[in-house]
């Protein structure tokens, strides 16, 4: 029960999303509404005996008026404990305060209505958002991942895959070596059968490619790649099928066969190293979170791999949850995984770090290696993660020297999002070099592979690929 100074305190701060000042019980419904959008929030006080304006004159109390408030809580479903109390002013006149926890069985509706608490205001919750909560209700116990997989055996698991990932666990101290055990004593050891049933979770995880490009279609990988910015036209363009553990190594794969090099000085070396554009350990992390916090429960694009020439984008199916947002994914916060069940296998065989600090060890990672802060955001049900190139530095060497005017026309040529025309280029070189001369290093660049050129004539356009 919160005293007399820790009230006072509280309406000195003013009404805010955690906090609501009611004048008396008079308002007792309004209030209880209120309670209901702070239990869908992240709980607050509610305070009878304060005005609006935080004047803090009390209200007359009785037992009647703990009553009164005790069958309006009553009202709230799924039923709630509130911590009610009140403190005496110095007029004899009482301040009544309810406290609430953000609720753990959301959505809360009072008298059969849902709210929530947006700022300083309880408004009446939607459809959707009502729809949400109940889904994250009964996720815990019902979801997708921890129900039986119809006509799933032993043998259709990939039994090398599974017993490779449980000794990468035990060799990296976070599973304890159960000794000989056999495949099924180490799917339950990660929870992945019940009853002697194979689950969903452990199919995803170690299915073999034939059953589950059948039977479970979303477990897939999208990867394409791109000529400039845009998806006008594409270099690339697959789909491949198999368990998550498989298609995360594809996918590092392709990536590392497809990005493009940054170069750097080493101290008190001449020669420049070349390095991943990207930091691998930040793809990884990007890469191993997109393909265990999906929604596998419905058959989108599974996880889609898009390389610009200015950026990277992962994208998997599934929105966020349990309030989270994507801008609270830049921000220290808690993790509540969508497939927990997968998340702790990834997590034993270390290939995510510890829960709630993937996003931040990407930021961090991105901002050590000189490259913009990643981008995340939902769309159209999806989580899209954007990492930008804005590092590019030409190679010294690509199966030939390279001499320094090819080099200029590679860095140059990454400065035009759409492409240069020659024009354009020539323009970006120093008078020394000749027209002649930069259009033989142009068609030695594109026979390397590190650049292309679309569309004819004065109008073509020529376009940084790879190295």
């Amino acid at each position: 029960m919160a005293s007399l100074q820790e009230i006072l305190a509280l309406v000195a701060q003013g009404e805010s999303e955690t906090l609501e000042f009611k004048a008396s019980t008079a308002n007792l419904a309004s209030g209880m509404q209120t309670l209901c959008g702070m239990l869908n929030a992240r709980g607050g006080w509610l305070l009878f005996g304060v005005d609006p304006s935080g004047n803090c004159a009390g209200q007359s109390f009785s037992d009647s008026t703990l009553q009164d408030i005790q069958q309006s809580v009553r009202d709230i479903s799924p039923s709630i404990q509130p911590s009610i109390g009140s403190v005496e002013l110095e007029s004899g006149r009482r301040v009544i305060s309810i406290r609430v926890e953000s609720g753990f069985a959301k959505p809360y509706a009072f008298r059969g209505l849902s709210y929530l608490r947006v700022g300083s205001s309880t408004v009446r919750m939607d459809g959707d958002s009502c729809q949400r909560m109940l889904l994250e209700r009964v996720h815990g116990e019902n979801r997708w991942e921890n129900q039986a997989a119809e006509g799933w055996s032993l043998d259709e698991l990939d039994l090398a895959l599974l017993e490779k990932s449980f000794a990468k666990a035990v060799d990296s101290g976070r599973l304890t070596d159960p000794g000989k055990a056999g495949p099924m004593e180490k799917l339950r050891h990660w929870g992945l059968v019940r009853e002697g049933r194979v689950l969903r979770a452990a199919a995803i995880l170690f299915g073999r490619q034939d059953h589950l490009r059948a039977r479970m279609p979303q477990s897939r990988l999208k990867f394409a790649r791109f000529s400039g910015a845009d998806r006008g036209e594409f270099l690339d363009n697959r789909v491949f099928h198999g368990n998550s553990l498989e298609l995360l190594d594809l996918a590092s794969r392709l990536l590392r066969e497809n990005l493009p090099l940054a170069g750097r000085i080493e101290p008190d070396l001449f020669e420049r190293k070349d390095d991943p554009l990207y930091p691998p350990v930040a793809l990884r992390e990007t890469l191993a979170n997109a393909f265990c916090h999906r929604d596998y429960s419905f058959n989108g694009n599974g996880v889609s791999l898009a390389l610009h020439q200015d950026r990277l984008e992962v994208i998997s199916d599934g929105e966020l949850h349990f309030g989270v947002t994507a801008d609270s994914l830049t921000k220290p916060h808690e993790s509540r995984p969508w497939n927990p069940l997968m998340a702790g296998v990834f997590y034993d065989i270390g290939l995510i770090e510890q829960w709630g600090r993937g996003t931040l060890k990407i930021m961090e990672l991105a901002e050590r290696a000189g490259l913009a802060a990643p981008e995340f955001a939902e769309i159209s049900g999806c989580l899209r993660v954007t990492l930008r190139a804005t590092r590019y530095e030409p190679p010294k060497r690509v199966a030939s020297n390279l001499t320094e005017s090819q080099r200029k026309i590679l860095s140059s040529l990454s400065q035009f999002e759409d492409g240069a025309a020659l024009r354009e280029l020539i323009a970006t070189m120093a008078a020394s070099h000749r027209v002649r001369q930069i259009k033989a290093d142009l068609a030695l660049l594109q026979s390397l592979r590190l650049v292309r050129s679309r569309g004819h004539g004065r109008g073509a356009k020529w376009t940084l690929v790879s190295n």
